[in-house]
């Protein structure tokens, strides 16, 4: 097992928190907030959805407000905080009268990041593997992952040397790296900077010969989805940012829903259509797991759609202003989903009537985009300019979205015009 090190950043309270006393009131809670929020709400969230999580850590910060005057430096100020958010949680399962069995039950998705390459990091739900654990050691991991703790604050927090916490840390991960490790030919080199895939088995089978059996054949499966998965990335991600000129210095994260269900009730869409397969907020691409497609995709256009979805967030990275048909445009225009005959026959009605959208039409998040068929009429826009003014007027467009006359040299109307007689011409 590598013993790489601690790769978490030391904290201004672990070289003592009496700084905290030399500030006003306000100013103290305000720099407490600013540090600890994220690290609280990021735990929290691995406990009860994303939402509640967030209510939750509002309701903890409040209640540091009102005690911070009564901290003593006896630990470290995360710890001290972290203990309120153990307790406002345990308050909160009481009062809903939900029993855990596990000290560490996990909420619906939970994921460690794992490196993929210097540009993309991919999250799987590895619960099942994690509540194979003892319950200390889980603790453990979670405080690790989703709180950001140091072995330092773990130790506080679980009554611990630090040393003990050390080597339990370790020990855990080399039981998750022997649970994840064998599917494909792919070597889980280290949890912490690989990435590893464990999927729950649902068989009810009742004997063992049959359960080893879907067992081996689930193995079989992550491992070709997994490869397929990563090959498409290999393939696309370095094209793309070389087409579009731009290589971001951050990572962008991967996470993959077992279902559709699960996906739409984890983005906050619970009744969105079947179409509706992934989205990405901030830096966090979310998605559906290949292997569950639902019954408007396949296998095969899942693993295409991490690709649209890549390439939607690289436009934002280059511009978070670009209009959505841009970013859509972009996204369905590289990875081609639409074949020409589906455009020609969605949109043959729309264009012989000359129902056709503005640009400022296209520009539109809500459920309306795909009943005007902005997805097929943004890939035309996209695939129109590629074609009449070259790709790199649309790099132009992208930086400069309202720039019609600078870089097409036409008026906003008169590239609308030219767009509709393109497509006109197509039909």
């Amino acid at each position: 097992m590598s013993g790489a090190p601690d790769k978490f950043p030391v904290y201004p309270d672990e070289q003592g928190s009496s700084q905290y006393h030399t500030q006003s009131s306000k100013e103290q809670f305000e720099a407490v907030y600013q540090q600890y929020n994220s690290r609280i709400r990021h735990y929290l969230s691995t406990k009860v959805n994303p939402v509640h999580a967030e209510d939750l850590t509002q309701l903890v910060f409040m209640k540091v407000l009102q005690n911070l005057h009564t901290f003593r430096d006896e630990s470290s100020l995360f710890t001290w905080i972290f203990k309120i958010a153990r307790n406002t949680l345990l308050s909160e399962y009481r009062s809903q009268s939900r029993v855990r069995e596990s000290a560490s039950e996990l909420s619906e998705f939970a994921a460690i990041p794992l490196d993929y390459a210097e540009q993309v990091e991919i999250r799987i739900d590895i619960r099942c593997a994690i509540q194979k654990l003892t319950a200390l050691d889980q603790q453990i991991i979670e405080l690790r992952f989703y709180a950001g703790c140091t072995l330092l604050e773990i130790a506080e927090i679980v009554g611990m040397r630090q040393s003990a916490v050390k080597n339990r840390y370790y020990r855990a991960l080399e039981r998750l790296r022997s649970e994840l490790n064998e599917w494909g030919d792919i070597t889980i080199m280290s949890i912490e900077n690989r990435f590893a895939v464990i999927h729950k088995d649902d068989s009810d089978s009742s004997t063992p010969s049959s359960s080893t059996l879907n067992q081996q054949q689930q193995q079989q499966q992550q491992s070709k989805v997994h490869k397929d998965l990563f090959e498409e990335l290999r393939l696309n991600v370095d094209r793309l940012s070389k087409t579009y000129k731009h290589a971001s210095t951050r990572k962008i994260i991967f996470e993959i829903y077992p279902d559709l269900p699960a996906f739409h009730q984890a983005v906050g869409e619970p009744d969105a259509p079947n179409w509706f397969m992934g989205t990405y907020e901030g830096d966090v691409i979310k998605m559906v797991s290949p292997l569950n497609p639902g019954p408007e995709h396949t296998y095969r256009t899942i693993l295409q759609s991490a690709v649209h979805l890549f390439a939607m967030w690289l436009i934002t990275d280059i511009n978070p202003g670009a209009p959505k048909w841009i970013r859509q445009g972009v996204g369905a225009y590289e990875t081609k989903q639409m074949t020409a005959e589906y455009l020609r026959d969605t949109m043959v009605d729309a264009v012989k009537k000359g129902a056709i959208p503005h640009f400022a039409d296209l520009d539109n998040d809500t459920w309306d985009f795909e009943r005007m068929l902005g997805f097929q009429f943004s890939y035309k826009l996209v695939e129109f300019i590629t074609a009449e003014y070259g790709l790199d007027a649309l790099n132009k467009l992208i930086r400069s979205p309202y720039d019609y006359q600078g870089i097409c040299k036409r008026s906003e109307i008169e590239l609308r015009e030219q767009w509709i007689a393109y497509m006109t011409k197509q039909q």
